[in-house]
């Protein structure tokens, strides 16, 4: 995979590749990191164009990558698009292939590779063939909205091909007229070893957990991660005989919001903030909750799967894909569900052994960082060719 058969070449060597993206602090980030450290490796010349906030975190000149600064913010903000779309313009005429992520940075890319022509939203290609990752679904109201729904719309009429991490996305994108659209390929980082019993122990020490039962949730402390929800059912579950603690790790937005409210209703919820050992937290788990309103191709996910962590989520999204029967699925924004299947998986331990069974058996499934740069060479490869100068 990801070289051409019988002739031991990669596919993209010497393409020149723009890997475009936006703000992020998280998973696309990471996600794009791996993308263009493999590339590179393949052969291809990379450039990403994004934000420094976005580079500090990621580092893609550590990858082998070329970076240029370029404002993408998650906002719209007319006068600084205007003059990052022309900038954008520039820099993909001297492109083979641009692949943009995210809808921020994909409609911005559409714009600045396309010129608009007769008829409602149609677009001619005025640059190289262009690629746009959807990481996320659009769950915004109001003008929001609107202009999110207007960002799809472009995206569906002027991207060459379109990547989506989950069935409802490729659907609404066919739906919008895209005329290329296929899964994407997400995978989270290679595992490192999974830690002992010792470090359970430890860790659930740290946190003062004793022989109460650890409820865990890694989130961003925003809208789309459902933790209103989650409260909800926390309220529940403190008034087991012996109630849990439910330990959130992740910061963003919400934060004050969300420790007011525990404070005030005295939960037995701690929130640990941005942490950098998920894996020793899933360690001293005994069930992991995801109560997202809308999720792709989560990373934690696929690291609660590799820890063989039981595992309650929201059917939304990409998330039964994903886990298959490996968890117990629950309607999203339903506390009362979410209490009754932590409840289920706490009191029953025949249970937790089969979920926790079952995710490590998944996780065996899951897509490959490698897999996905593969995918990505063979679907770039095609697209220079069908795009090249006639002649060439």
């Amino acid at each position: 995979m990801g070289e051409e058969a019988g002739h031991g070449v990669s596919a993209v060597e010497g393409l020149r590749i723009a890997l475009v993206l936006g703000t992020s602090a998280g998973g696309v980030g990471r996600h794009v990191r791996s993308v263009a450290e493999g590339l590179v490796a393949r052969g291809a010349r990379v450039v990403v164009l994004g934000p420094a906030a976005t580079q500090e975190l990621f580092d893609f000149t550590a990858a082998g990558a070329r970076f240029v600064e370029i404002a993408i913010s998650d906002r719209v903000r007319p006068a600084g698009d205007v003059r990052t779309v022309a900038r954008l313009r520039r820099l993909l005429a001297d492109a083979d292939i641009a692949h943009a992520h995210g809808l921020r940075a994909g409609g911005l890319a559409a714009a600045a590779n396309s010129r608009v022509a007769p008829g409602p939203l149609r677009f001619a290609r005025g640059g190289p063939p262009l690629v746009v990752t959807l990481h996320n679904a659009v769950i915004a109201g109001g003008m929001t909205g609107l202009v999110y729904g207007a960002l799809e719309r472009i995206v569906a009429r002027a991207a060459t091909c379109v990547l989506a991490v989950s069935p409802d996305l490729e659907q609404r994108m066919r739906s919008l007229g895209a005329r290329c659209v296929e899964r994407a390929l997400v995978p989270a980082p290679a595992a490192g070893e999974i830690p002992g019993l010792d470090v359970r122990a430890d860790v659930r020490e740290e946190l003062g957990v004793d022989d109460r039962p650890l409820i865990l949730t890694v989130a961003r402390l925003a809208e789309q991660k459902g933790l209103p929800t989650l409260l909800d059912a926390a309220a529940g579950w403190g008034r087991r005989t012996t109630p849990p603690l439910v330990a959130i790790a992740g910061d963003g937005p919400l934060e004050a919001s969300l420790r007011a409210r525990i404070e005030a209703e005295k939960l037995p919820v701690r929130l640990l903030g941005r942490r950098s050992d998920v894996a020793r937290l899933l360690a001293a788990s005994d069930v992991a909750v995801v109560s997202s309103v809308w999720e792709g191709q989560p990373l934690i996910i696929q690291e609660i799967l590799r820890a063989g962590r039981p595992l309650v989520a929201t059917e939304v999204g990409g998330v039964p894909d994903m886990v298959d029967d490996a968890a117990l699925l629950v309607p999203p924004g339903d506390a009362e569900a979410l209490e009754r299947a932590v409840n289920r998986v706490l009191e029953d331990p025949a249970l937790a052994v089969r979920l926790g069974a079952a995710a490590a058996q998944r996780a065996t499934a899951l897509p490959t960082e490698d897999a996905a740069v593969d995918q990505l060479a063979g679907l770039y490869e095609r697209l220079a060719r069908e795009h090249a100068p006639r002649g060439h």
